[in-house]
């Protein structure tokens, strides 16, 4: 319960709330060299404690009801995109080119998952549309690693040199991002509160967020997590892209359960954007930072314009430091941060079993988000929130003892028992069940993913 504890006490929780969270450990549950179980463990239950809180505020229960979490669900839910099954056929992973790769002097590892960055990873390397992955490495090959990584920045697509845990500690980002807290909370300036309406005592402890309309300007892992789970726990979530961006189809599939899903070109669409933004109670955005400053996206410039916003921001590497406006992903993260040398080695990276960063700092958003809206109801005002990978990594590497054996509990067998299936627009869909559990709380989302773009870009 120690992650537990240190969690909520990131997201300004009541210490004496705690008692209501229980756990299941289970041996074999993402097992790694570093304690990703329980970092996992820690982020899914203060999740379910934020959302029993918010519940039981707005059913006007006298006591939170219990949370639970369970080893087993998390494991599965963390695993999400790779048990995702739709019609039978297993979801594309990483391309070809996200990879590690050989350099003269060690490893770096590129990202090329999205078109637009495969194109610029071969800009930077002179490299044919129709490169081999053989012939890239050769290419690689020729340079040290931090050439790759600088060459490929500057042509604004995604690789990061293999460092080790020693030296990601004398870069300058993970200077920046171990002075910053864990979950980062700002109160702007005083504003009218935009408290919930009442519901039925029944369903707010059901649906602890209903009502709430949250809207979704986020891509992979980490943003689309946090806004599922507001969309189980009752939050219309309008999820936005821009029309020559499609999400990757599969990655659709596993984080669009609950959501719609509506493309809006914000160049052209500054009035749409702003009727959704002016009956939002949330927007949680998930580029890199300063990407969407020029639409007035920044979380300060929402903050001034829409007094009681909850604004949430996540990112790879924090909005701050050397590294504060770089793209990332969590198997970048991983790399740059030492977590790859001390899963593998240096001659020979690995990874955690999951992309925990990603799903870990997801659920923490959402309980943020949670928390914010509770914080809400005593005090009014708008809330800022930003969480960033590398620092969700940080706790992971310097801010727990080192990984133990669950003991004198069940083991972990494998993802079956935590796993469903769904029809869909999109297929007969297997997918993993939400984590997320409080009494008398949902089992699962109200409606599956939608066709990308499919939806009208306006509230229901």
């Amino acid at each position: 319960m120690t992650e537990i504890k240190f969690a909520w006490a990131a997201l300004g929780g009541d210490p004496a709330l705690l008692s209501r969270v229980s756990v299941v450990e289970r041996a074999g549950a993402l097992p790694a060299r570093l304690p990703v179980a329980r970092l996992a463990r820690a982020c899914v239950g203060v999740c379910a404690l934020a959302a029993a809180e918010l519940g039981a505020l707005r059913a006007g229960l006298g006591r939170v009801p219990a949370a639970e979490v369970d080893d087993g669900a998390v494991a599965a839910a963390f695993h999400s995109e790779r048990l995702l099954r739709v019609d039978g056929r297993a979801p594309v992973a990483f391309a070809p080119l996200s990879r590690f790769w050989r350099t003269a002097d060690g490893w770096v590892r590129t990202h090329a998952n999205y078109p637009h960055h495969r194109a610029r990873l071969l800009r930077a390397l002179d490299l044919p549309e129709d490169v081999t992955a053989a012939r890239a490495g050769e290419r690689i090959a020729e340079r040290s690693a931090l050439e790759v990584e600088d060459t490929v920045h500057r042509a604004g697509g995604l690789a990061v040199a293999l460092r080790t845990p020693r030296e990601w500690a004398a870069h300058g980002q993970a200077a920046e991002v171990a002075a910053r807290p864990l979950v980062e909370r700002e109160r702007p300036a005083p504003s009218p509160a935009r408290v919930p309406p009442p519901l039925d005592p029944a369903a707010a402890r059901l649906l602890p967020a209903a009502g709430l309309r949250v809207l979704d300007l986020t891509r992979v892992l980490a943003g689309p997590v946090a806004t599922r789970t507001l969309a189980l726990l009752g939050a219309d979530v309008l999820r936005l892209d821009p029309p020559r961006s499609p999400e990757l189809p599969d990655q659709h599939a596993d984080t669009g359960f609950g959501k719609r899903s509506a493309i809006l070109d914000l160049t052209t669409g500054r009035a749409a954007l702003e009727e959704l933004l002016a009956a939002a109670d949330v927007v949680v955005t998930g580029y890199r930072p300063g990407a969407l400053d020029r639409f007035g996206l920044s979380p300060e410039a929402l903050a001034e314009r829409h007094p009681g916003l909850v604004v949430a921001q996540v990112s790879a590497w924090g909005a701050y430091g050397p590294w504060g406006g770089r793209r990332g992903f969590d198997s970048l993260v991983q790399a740059a941060t030492g977590i790859a040398v001390t899963e593998g080695s240096a001659e020979r990276p690995g990874a955690l079993p999951a992309q925990a960063l990603d799903h870990g700092t997801g659920y923490l958003l959402a309980a943020a988000v949670l928390r914010a809206v509770t914080e809400q109801s005593y005090d009014g005002g708008g809330r800022l929130i930003r969480l960033a990978l590398a620092r969700t990594a940080h706790w992971l590497t310097d801010g727990m003892p080192p990984a133990r054996s669950a003991g004198g509990g069940p083991s972990y067998e494998g993802p079956d028992a935590w796993l469903a299936e769904t029809g869909s627009r999109l297929g007969r869909l297997r997918h993993a069940l939400p984590p997320v559990s409080f009494a008398g709380g949902p089992a699962g989302w109200a409606r599956p993913p939608a066709p990308w773009g499919s939806d009208p870009a306006r509230w229901e």
